[in-house]
């Protein structure tokens, strides 16, 4: 029974051993199995990596070899454009060759020339020389003074033409500097004025007021204001003419005042009359204490002030006088500060050159010689003065004058030139240009040698040819400058007028 049982125990061990180690052994397979998948996995992975990475390394290299060729390729460029360069330059050495080679074969030709131009004046001289032999003592002499005279007469005109060159540089470079500072820093618009001023009316029917009964408002009108009333058929305009422009200004108001108050006769004419005056003779004595004001200008006294303020009301060439003054007297500040002036004397000059305008329309005589007048009574410096009476000729810088010791009024009339012959400064009819430029042209045409003459640039400019067999050189200088000093006598310009003499030689000859 032991036995049995032990045998028992023996099978059952026996099998429960067997089982366990199958278990054992099956959960080993199994195990074996799951490493040997994820072996497996892991190399698929790893192939991917190794796939992607030298996907990644071929795309990189592919690139470089691009870049290269790329580069490649622009060097080939490069190399090409220098290829290209030199081929050019060498084309411009043998071009540059070529024409030295004609300018050295030109230059043979033009020595071999001269050799015999020189061989030419040695046989002349020879000549010369035999034949003065031949002559008596005065006879050489004559000669060789005429000889003398000819080289030194050229030697004169070159120095003389020198001299004029570097003159007229010199001067014209200080001139236009000092013009061009003074118009760069003066701005000034030009009013246009006529002898006659329109009036607007609201209707027709108050041309028959201002007419009045049997045209009694109308002449009491015109005796009071010095004027002249014109009515025709425009509609809804009157116009008021007269020389006299604060008398038309002092119309003009009166006659506005009467219409806006629609009740017009003799005792309402005055009344308005006198009121207008008033109010014109503050708006002149507001425009003399501004133009002094504008300029620094305090110490002038107020009756001066007034006559300065009158000249808003003037006109010359269609140019306002006292816009004019003020423009020129601050041009010549510039200029007097250029050339070390006294400064308050010119812009007074400038301001007060054509004071004589404000009072020429009610006294006899000139307005320079009004203006002078005026500067006198008012005891005024010398030098305005003077100024004031020469500003409309060139001032003698002689030393046989007062004149020639003022810069100041040197100024004053160089001013006044400019001002007044700037473009769109003046008016001018079209037959006093054409009058102007024939005069130009006939006081050239009046000196012998002359062929003909032009006129241009509006008469800032007189081209004179002259016959080359009358004239030489030397004439010409002198004619151009007899020119000048005959137009100056003779005619009266703003500005100046440049005179161009040409003489030139042509000769023809045609080949068969």
């Amino acid at each position: 029974m032991i036995v049995i049982y032990i045998a028992v125990g023996l099978v059952a061990g026996f099998g429960v051993g067997y089982i366990l180690r199958q278990s054992l052994v099956s959960r080993r397979v199994v195990g074996a199995e799951a490493r040997a998948e994820k072996i497996l996995e892991d190399a698929k992975n790893k192939e991917k990596e190794i796939l992607l990475e030298a996907k990644s390394r071929s795309l990189e290299m592919i690139e470089q070899a691009k870049k290269q060729e790329a580069e490649f390729r622009s060097q080939i460029v490069r190399f090409e454009e220098r290829i290209d360069r030199k081929e050019k330059d060498l084309d411009q050495k043998s071009t540059q060759l070529d024409r030295q080679k004609q300018e050295l074969e030109n230059k043979t030709v033009q020595i071999k020339q001269i050799q015999e131009e020189v061989q030419a004046l040695r046989q002349k001289q020879l000549d010369n020389l035999q034949k003065i032999a031949g002559m008596t003592r005065e006879e050489a002499a004559k000669v060789l003074l005429d000889n003398a005279e000819k080289l030194v007469k050229q030697d004169m005109v070159s120095l003389h033409k020198k001299l004029l060159n570097e003159t007229y540089e010199n001067a014209e470079r200080e001139g236009r500097s000092i013009v061009a500072q003074a118009i760069e820093r003066v701005a000034s618009e030009v009013a246009s004025e006529v002898t006659t001023t329109v009036v607007q009316i609201p209707s027709e029917e108050m041309k028959g007021r201002i007419i009045g009964k049997e045209g009694r408002n109308i002449r009491a009108f015109e005796q009071m204001m010095g004027v002249e009333i014109l009515i025709d058929d425009s509609p809804d305009t009157v116009v008021i003419s007269g020389f006299n422009s604060i008398r038309r200004h002092i119309a003009k108001l009166t006659l506005e005042k009467l219409v806006a108050d629609g009740r017009i006769h003799p005792a309402r004419i005055e009344e308005a009359y006198e009121k207008s005056k008033a109010e014109i003779n503050e708006q002149i004595k507001q425009a003399g204490e501004q133009a002094v004001y504008e300029l620094g200008i305090p110490n002038f006294p107020p009756k001066l002030v007034h006559l300065i303020g009158r000249l808003m009301f003037r006109t010359s060439y269609g140019q306002n006088i006292l816009r004019h003054s003020v423009e020129m007297a601050k041009l010549g500040a510039i200029m007097a500060e250029e050339l070390g002036a006294d400064v308050q004397i010119t812009k007074q000059g400038c301001l007060l050159h054509d004071v004589g305008k404000a009072l020429d329309q009610d006294l006899e005589g000139s307005h320079v010689e009004l203006g002078k007048k005026v500067a006198e009574k008012f005891n005024l410096d010398p030098r305005v003065i003077e100024a004031i009476s020469s500003h409309h000729h060139d001032t003698d810088v002689t030393g046989k004058s007062a004149a020639a010791q003022s810069v100041e009024a040197i100024i004053v009339d160089a001013c006044d030139n400019i001002s007044g012959a700037r473009p769109g400064a003046r008016k001018d009819t079209l037959e006093n240009y054409l009058k102007r430029l024939t005069d130009l042209e006939n006081i050239a045409n009046s000196f012998e040698g002359v062929e003909k003459t032009y006129a241009i640039q509006g008469g800032r400019e007189i081209r004179v040819f002259v016959r080359p067999e009358k004239l030489d050189d030397y004439a010409c200088q002198k004619l151009a400058r007899d020119i000048a000093n005959k137009l100056e006598q003779e005619l009266k310009f703003p500005g100046e007028i440049k005179v161009h003499v040409i003489r030139e030689t042509r000769v023809v000859e045609y080949a068969r």
